[in-house]
């Protein structure tokens, strides 16, 4: 029977623009989303989450289940509550028992609990329900932008271990080379074509639901490729990729997260980037994911901040959603994206840019929001999806939060993030 669950997002670290436009256990860590992942790991039945304040309306919109408002259950009901940071499925949680707490020892912040429908509305409302706490060594919060980068490789492979066992699969059509000896498995929605190269040598290949993979196209597994999703002719996917879905990909591709609804359908090399929705990428748009000193990748998590070590020796872009480039952008190692940046410059993109920054030749300005919603609104419309009041509000408080410059009004808006309300 499926264990009563919670999801929160306690908004701790620096996670934009990874979380600008949703909650942290939405955020794409593997083929799979945090959240996801989770499910299918505990088999879960998700009855409640909880999000920061600025992402109540947003997730509210497109969440069945009650938001930052305790579920109806009943006080000895058992529900386990997840932090949407915690992208891996750990052991600490499945031993949870009730009254328990397991929490990161080195941020002291909480992964897991296990808790009574009482002890838990008591909790939501900011009480102590006295729980007892279980320590966790290992890192396994995300806490910074390229977090991503940290959890990809095991949040792939449970992933795609996860999909080859469960996903109905067809034969690949005549023509089709494949190699290696890990699992190929292609929904039987999906079409390959003729002359597409599959190489499980080094890990499983996964083809989702109507999923394209074009003449020429090579796989390099692990890989996944998402839902609606086209490679086009001669992309080159290497290993540790997943495509989410209604993506189109081509060119050299590896080590890559696309959260969806991503274009980077030219040529052009992309290493070791996360990128979010709603992404364009010019032809030619390269990105360097390895210093030529072959050392540790130092990065700003905001444009304000100092730099850091990384942890990493590949990493390349983190892109935020909406951002584009335009054709021969050169991407410089460790970079990260703001939500709805463009570059048209001749100067490399490096170290953080703000969201909505709008660079040229002539300068950095920001995006006027008018256009970037009305940009947005098309962009979307192309996909088939809608833009909704909640995502256009959300989008234009990022905006004003960034700016500090009041946009547009509506009835109960909080002007409180504001430097100039109007």
């Amino acid at each position: 029977m499926p264990t009563p669950a919670i999801l929160f997002d306690d908004a701790k670290g620096l996670l934009s623009p990874l979380n600008d436009l949703r909650a942290s256990y939405e955020i794409r860590t593997g083929a799979l989303t945090t959240g996801e992942r989770m499910l299918n790991a505990f088999d879960l039945d998700i009855i409640g989450v909880m999000v920061p304040g600025p992402l109540v309306e947003l997730i509210a919109d497109t969440t069945p289940v009650p938001v930052n408002r305790p579920p109806e259950m009943g006080d000895d009901a058992e529900v386990l509550l997840i932090n949407g940071r915690c992208p891996l499925p750990l052991d600490a949680i499945a031993n949870l028992d009730l009254g328990e707490v397991v929490v990161e020892a080195r941020s002291q912040d909480m992964i897991a609990l296990r808790l009574t429908g009482k002890a838990a509305r008591l909790m939501l409302a900011g009480g102590d329900p006295g729980l007892r706490t279980v320590a966790v060594d290992d890192t396994v919060l995300m806490d910074r932008p390229w977090s991503w980068r940290t959890f990809r490789d095991r949040c792939l492979a449970w992933d795609l271990e996860h999909l080859v066992t469960s996903m109905t699969t067809a034969h690949p059509p005549e023509g089709v080379t494949l190699l290696g000896k890990h699992p190929i498995a292609i929904h039987p929605s999906a079409r390959v074509a003729p002359t597409a190269v599959l190489n499980a040598e080094a890990g499983p290949i996964v083809i989702d639901e109507n999923a394209v993979v074009r003449p020429l196209a090579v796989i390099n597994g692990p890989a996944y490729i998402g839902p609606g999703s086209t490679l086009v002719e001669h992309a080159h996917i290497k290993p540790n990729t997943a495509v989410g879905p209604v993506c189109k990909v081509g060119g050299e591709v590896g080590g890559t997260v696309f959260q969806g609804y991503a274009n980077k359908g030219h040529a052009g090399h992309l290493g070791d980037s996360w990128v979010g929705e709603w992404v364009n990428l010019g032809a030619d748009t390269t990105n360097s994911n390895l210093l030529n000193t072959y050392t540790e990748v130092t990065a700003r998590p905001t444009p304000d901040a100092k730099m850091e070590k990384t942890g990493h020796v590949f990493l390349g872009a983190t892109i935020g959603d909406h951002a584009k480039t335009a054709i021969g952008t050169r991407i410089m190692t460790g970079a990260i994206i703001g939500t709805g940046a463009m570059h048209a410059a001749a100067e490399p993109v490096s170290g953080a840019v703000p969201a909505y920054a709008w660079t040229t030749d002539a300068g950095v300005k920001s995006y006027r929001l008018g256009k970037f919603v009305e940009v947005a609104m098309t962009v979307m419309q192309r996909r088939g999806v809608v833009q909704t009041q909640a995502y256009s509000r959300r989008l234009t408080i990022l905006h004003e939060t960034v700016t500090g410059q009041a946009a547009f009004d509506w009835p109960g808006k909080d002007t409180s993030h504001l430097k100039n309300p109007r």
